[in-house]
């Protein structure tokens, strides 16, 4: 599915947390105009094949979710300004990405930042071979969207937060399988 498969070199894929789940952080990161930005990626040898989803990747070492969130938050985007707010959703989901089946539980943190201007420095090897870019999107233009974006629902998603702010305890969201 994208980029956020990637993992330190030399960590196996049983190393990602019990009953072969990769443990993910996401950030759900909104601008002061309640702007979501989202990455671009794609299969790394086929760009055709592509969707939108957060930023966030999985933990590494014995760093918590919510370290993970910011580490990858920077490294995708360079931006470091931000407020990291609470779990928003919490989803199950399992996708082919660069040749392999990827298994995560994923949690997504809201966090909200004035930094607007992205610069995708710390990206692995493979994340530079699938991640085209980076874009802020409205709800609107979220919701009107063609393209393929992760999670499924997310411009319904987006929608609710900002009409009724953060729920009391994170939604378990449907689980994905591509």
């Amino acid at each position: 599915m994208s980029a956020e498969a990637t993992r330190p070199a030399g960590k196996s894929y049983e190393d990602d947390g019990g009953a072969g789940l990769r443990k993910v952080a996401r950030v759900v990161l909104l601008d002061p105009e309640d702007r979501i930005l989202l990455l671009h990626g794609h299969e790394p040898d086929d760009p055709a094949d592509d969707w939108w989803f957060t930023p966030g990747g999985g933990l590494e070492g014995a760093e918590t979710r919510e370290e993970a969130a910011l580490r990858e938050l920077a490294e995708e985007t360079g931006i470091t300004d931000v407020q990291l707010g609470p779990v928003l959703w919490r989803r199950r989901c399992s996708f082919p990405f660069a040749g392999r089946r990827w298994d995560q539980d994923e949690w997504y943190y809201l966090a909200r930042t004035t930094q607007t201007v992205t610069a995708a420095t710390g990206l692995t090897e493979l994340e530079r071979r699938s991640v085209a870019g980076a874009r802020w999107w409205t709800c609107q233009e979220l919701t009107r969207a063609r393209e393929t974006v992760y999670p499924t629902r997310l411009a319904e998603l987006l929608r609710t937060l900002l009409v009724e702010g953060p729920p009391a305890r994170p939604v378990t969201l449907d689980t994905e399988i591509v």
